[in-house]
C-alpha cells in the first residue's frame, strides 16, 4: 500500500493534485478543505495517502494529516459511504464539527455535504458514535509540516505547559473521590474536548461538573458527550 507520497507539486486541479516524485507523477485526489492547504505548484510536499484498488480502478486519495485519513477510513466503513462521499463530507465539514455532530447525535451538519441525504447522515451518526471518542482524543498534528496552532496565547512555551499541568491537576483532584474512574479517562476526555476547539479551562470545568453529577463510571464516549452538553449554551 502507498501510504505517503513526498515530492514536488506539479499541478492543482479542482479535486486532485499531481505530485512529481523523481520524474514520476502521482495523481492524488483530495477533499476541498485539503486542497486549500496544498502549497502552490513548485513547492515540496508530503501527503498521507490511501490506495483504492478495484477491478476497474487504481486511485490515490490524499490527506493533510494521519488524523484526516483515519476519519476517511471511518466514513468509508459506513454502509453506503464511498470514497467520493467521504471526501465530500471531509471537504464540507471541519473535523471538530463532524466529531461534535456524531457525539451529540445531530446529523443536520452532515447533511450539508453535497450528495449526503438524511438517511446516510443518520447512518453515519449511528454507526460511528462509539468509534469517535478515541479518535478525537489523539493529539492534533501539523498539516504538511506547518506549525500547530495553539488553542491559547501564552507569553512562552513554559507558561503554556505549566497552565496545562494545572488544568489537568484540577480535573484529577476534583475526581479523586470517584475511585471507580480509571486515571486515564479524564485526561483523554480533556484532550478530546480541546481538540474539538474548546478552551482548556472551559473543558476542564465542564468535565469537573460532569464528574460531580455522575459519580459512577461512564465510558469515554459518554463522558465527552455529557461534557459537550454541559458546554452548550443554556436556554
Amino acid at each position: 500500500m502507498i501510504s505517503k507520497v513526498t515530492g514536488i507539486v506539479s499541478y492543482k486541479g479542482t479535486d486532485h493534485i499531481l505530485i512529481d516524485v523523481h520524474g514520476i507523477g502521482y495523481e492524488v485526489f483530495v477533499s476541498e478543505l485539503t486542497l486549500t492547504k496544498i502549497p502552490t505548484s513548485g513547492d515540496r510536499i508530503s501527503i498521507y495517502t490511501e490506495l483504492i484498488v478495484r477491478e476497474d480502478l487504481l486511485q490515490l486519495v490524499g490527506f493533510s494529516t494521519r488524523h484526516e485519513r483515519e476519519w476517511y477510513r471511518l466514513l468509508t466503513g459506513v454502509q453506503g459511504v464511498g470514497s467520493k462521499a467521504a471526501l465530500k463530507i471531509l471537504g464540507t465539514l471541519q473535523i471538530n464539527l463532524l466529531s461534535r455532530s456524531i457525539l451529540t447525535g445531530d446529523s443536520t451538519a452532515i447533511k450539508a455535504a453535497p450528495g449526503i441525504g438524511p438517511k446516510i447522515a443518520q447512518r453515519i451518526v449511528v454507526e460511528l458514535k462509539d468509534k469517535v471518542a478515541s479518535l478525537i482524543a489523539l493529539e492534533p498534528e501539523p498539516s504538511f509540516g506547518s506549525e500547530v496552532v495553539k488553542m491559547q496565547n501564552f507569553s512562552d512555551t513554559e507558561t503554556f505547559a505549566e497552565s496545562n499541568k494545572e488544568l489537568e491537576k484540577t480535573i484529577i483532584e476534583s475526581s479523586e473521590k470517584f475511585d471507580t474512574y480509571p486515571s486515564h479517562l479524564q485526561p483523554e476526555a480533556l484532550s478530546a474536548l480541546t481538540n474539538l476547539g474548546y478552551a482548556s479551562y472551559d473543558a476542564a470545568l465542564a468535565l469537573s461538573n460532569v464528574l460531580n453529577d455522575n459519580p459512577k463510571t461512564v465510558e469515554l464516549q459518554e463522558l465527552i458527550k455529557l461534557a459537550l452538553q454541559n458546554l452548550s449554551p443554556k436556554a
